[in-house]
């Protein structure tokens, strides 16, 4: 069987966790092997950095230490760990990949999007997800459910108008690259959302 690499990308307090889970349980069920991993992180080298990148106290990170930061981390969960399974024919499930940085470093802090892309390309060694799921739903309604789960990271604690920025610009990806990414109505119940992902995820099987 041929490797598939599935990206799952939203603003926070999607679910995301729930459906990966419930994810991994479907593909096993069909005999798949399943690597699930997450940016930024997935390896000993890259989860250090995510401790850097999303410790509250480091309030005075630059927006560019911030995006090479991110690249960083992805070069080696990419070199590490993404691509090897892939290449054994594994389905990898990655919550957060590349389209993270260019909404969270591009449309909300304001760096050029083109120059993110760029100290990206040297991080995907050219791979790119078969499919990506965007799970959709509304700032205020995501950033309040993970109020009510933990504190809040150095990103989650960013102002709602941050977190609109990030909406706003998983919705232009959305509008741009429709063949790779898929919405996913994530304000649905959790039933209603599984189906929505499966529906989507068979596509590339």
């Amino acid at each position: 069987m041929e490797g598939r690499f599935i990206t799952i990308e939203g603003t926070d307090g999607g679910g995301k966790s729930t459906q990966i889970e419930k994810l991994v349980e479907y593909l096993k069920s069909m005999g798949r092997e399943v690597v699930v991993t997450r940016e930024p992180g997935g390896t000993s080298i890259s989860e250090k950095l995510r401790e850097i990148l999303l410790d509250a106290k480091n309030s005075e990170m630059t927006d560019i230490t911030e995006a090479l930061l991110y690249a960083a981390s992805r070069a080696q969960h990419v070199e590490e760990k993404i691509l090897p399974a892939v290449k054994e024919g594994k389905i990898v499930i990655c919550d957060r990949f590349l389209d993270s940085s260019i909404v969270y470093q591009g449309y909300a802090r304001g760096l050029d999007i083109e120059m993110i892309k760029t100290i990206n390309s040297f991080a995907l060694n050219k791979i790119k997800p078969d499919i990506t799921l965007f799970f959709d739903i509304r700032p205020e309604i995501g950033i309040l459910r993970k109020k009510n789960m933990h504190d809040l990271d150095r990103m989650e604690q960013e102002k709602i108008d941050f977190h609109n920025k990030v909406y706003n610009g998983y919705k232009v990806l959305l509008n741009e690259n429709p063949e790779r990414i898929k919405r996913i109505d994530a304000e649905k119940t959790i039933d209603e959302v599984y189906r929505q992902v499966i529906d989507a995820v068979n596509t590339i099987l």
